[in-house]
């Protein structure tokens, strides 16, 4: 299952290698001062706006990948499993994408360990 790390100066999505061949995509790294927010998201598997641009997609069931559109236009990097109910949604601001949402077990802990948000 991904992960959200930082490393140093970056926050880095840590996909598996089945999720880096399903995104199509490699592990995702961003400046940690583009990180705007971060919330626990309940429902994080219909926390995916829009529609699937690059990746894989089962509406209600999994999302992982890059998504784009619905009624704000964000661009979102997803690694949602339907087995995790909740996830983090990591709000960004000039960075290649408007969001990453990822599904994980305990995103309380996960917000704790990425500690505070501030430019």
């Amino acid at each position: 299952m991904a992960g959200l790390e930082r490393h140093g100066d970056d926050l880095v999505i840590v996909l598996t290698a089945l999720e880096k061949a399903e995104a199509v995509h490699g592990d995702v790294r961003v400046p940690w001062s583009s990180v705007t927010g971060i919330d626990v998201v309940e429902d994080v598997v219909h926390a995916v706006p829009g529609w699937k641009v690059i990746g894989s997609a089962w509406p209600g069931r999994f999302a992982i990948g890059t998504f784009d559109g619905g009624s704000d236009k964000v661009k979102t990097f997803a690694v949602v499993h339907h087995d995790n109910l909740r996830g983090v949604r990591v709000r960004l601001q000039g960075a290649h994408y408007d969001e990453v949402v990822v599904s994980c077990a305990d995103p309380e802990s996960v917000v704790s360990e990425l500690g505070p948000v501030g430019r």
